[in-house]
């Protein structure tokens, strides 16, 4: 089977966990969901097309930057305290918004390894056409993420059953469903992360629907990590190891 391939350079970036806020922490990749709505912008797709995606990459380190954070709160406008003023013509009131400190974690020299293999096989050409041209500069995390296309290449998938162990070229999410052994000092040293991986609407009452993700779990396998022959794998044509999710 045949997938597209793509590599990205980012300079500096950050994926956010959705838990972290004062501290705004990153994931060392980017999850699914981030990734997809790279691919559906990228694309011009205006619904979603189910792809599966393989993730990997490195970065150089990682650093703080701060960054103004505006906060609303409901309250009512205090002089001493807020640093705008939102009159509200609904009830007559005027609210406060403070501005704050907050700090950003990112990565820096980000570089990324993207397999993409579509459910439907016409899209292919056009994933491959869109990252080949694309209509727009493109960016992966924040919307001033940009993100340098490195390369696009469509290439095929095999699969090929370990004889010994594998040692990662680079850092990957690895779906825990793809194997039953991580590496030889054990499968509780890796870290799992419950990463986003699509979203379906559910009408809560009528004329009101909301967003209900659906959730993959994987562990973040660090390069230099080896992967024991418990199962057999996927790799590209290069011998770039794939873990589709």
């Amino acid at each position: 089977m045949r997938a597209l391939r793509i590599k990205l350079y980012q300079n500096m970036v950050n994926y956010k966990l959705p838990s972290s806020f004062q501290l705004k922490e990153t994931y060392p990749l980017p999850p699914y969901s981030t990734v997809s709505g790279m691919i559906h912008r990228v694309c011009g797709f205006t619904e979603y097309h189910p792809l599966k995606i393989s993730i990997g990459g490195d970065y150089y380190s990682k650093v703080n930057d701060l960054a103004t954070r505006y906060e609303f709160a409901a309250a009512t406008y205090e002089t001493a305290r807020h640093a705008y003023k939102l009159h509200s013509s609904e009830d007559n009131r005027d609210y406060g918004l403070a501005r704050g400190v907050s700090t950003t974690e990112l990565l820096t020299d980000v570089e990324l390894m993207i397999h993409i293999l579509p459910e439907k096989e016409e899209d292919l050409e056009v994933l491959y056409q869109s990252f080949k041209n694309p209509s727009e500069y493109i960016s992966l995390g924040r919307r001033e993420d940009l993100a340098r296309i490195e390369e696009v290449k469509l290439v095929n998938i095999k699969e090929n059953e370990l004889k010994d162990t594998y040692t990662l070229s680079y850092s990957a999410y690895i779906p825990v469903e793809l194997f039953e052994s991580y590496s030889s000092e054990g499968i509780e040293f890796a870290t799992v992360y419950k990463l986003n991986r699509y979203y379906e609407k559910v009408q809560i009452k009528k004329g009101l629907e909301q967003r209900r993700w659906k959730q993959v779990s994987v562990f973040y396998g660090a390069k230099g990590r080896e992967v024991l022959n418990d199962n057999v794998y996927e790799f590209d044509e290069d011998g770039n190891i794939v873990f589709f999710a």
